[in-house]
């Protein structure tokens, strides 16, 4: 019985992890580079209309992944075969869905109240001026993020670099570049991520730079 509940678990956070993750590709890699060219009319309809739906399926997406990721979790920790890999990559994980949860989704709320206000004939809120970039820079932080942590997802079983060890210095040197890339994500700038370009290019830097840390450390 625990094979079958650790499989469907499995195929459960492949199939939410599918809709999470690409849709924060589309989210920085399609729809923000269209709101910068797009009239305002079309940018208040795609608020109101567009954005909701897809905001949905996005943060629903990121909640079922974590859990069937958990009982995964659970599973490998009562096998004793946690992984540095999946450590790593699930400490990624987990701050994106906090980011998604704690960060996107209330800045977009006021987004979208915002829009619906002025498709009503009425003003923008004010604060969705300071919600915008709070929204964007949490959301290129996990696209960063997405980049080693789902190459983590693949080495922990393919290029597995050895059990979880308290005393790791890869896991301690990995679990500070994380956190610091995550307070970059709460109080920085986007820096190099501003542009899909850079985004992606650093997406694959971070990843050389944990494939680094988890093989030569």
């Amino acid at each position: 019985m625990e094979l079958i509940i650790d499989y469907l678990a499995r195929w459960g956070h492949f199939l939410a992890g599918i809709t999470w993750i690409g849709l924060l590709y589309y989210f920085n890699f399609v729809q923000g580079e269209y709101f910068k060219q797009a009239d305002a009319g079309a940018r208040v309809d795609a608020f109101t209309k567009l954005v909701p739906r897809a905001l949905w399926w996005f943060r629903w997406g990121a909640m079922f992944t974590l859990l069937t990721g958990l009982i995964l979790l659970y599973f490998k920790e009562k096998s004793a075969s946690t992984t540095l890999d999946i450590t790593l990559g699930a400490t990624m994980g987990f701050l994106m869905f906090l980011n998604v949860w704690l960060i996107i989704w209330p800045n977009q709320k006021i987004l979208i109240a915002s829009n619906e206000q002025v498709k009503a004939g009425g003003e923008a809120l004010p604060e969705a001026a300071a919600a915008a970039p709070k929204a964007a820079l949490a959301s290129r932080t996990n696209t960063l993020f997405s980049f080693p942590m789902l190459f983590f997802m693949g080495s922990s079983f393919h290029m597995n670099h050895g059990l979880l060890s308290a005393e790791s210095m890869s896991l301690i040197v990995g679990l500070v570049l994380i956190l610091l890339i995550e307070l970059n994500g709460i109080f920085g700038k986007q820096g190099p991520m501003t542009t899909v370009k850079g985004v992606i290019t650093s997406g694959f830097v971070l990843t050389a730079v944990f494939w680094g840390i988890v093989a030569y450390l």
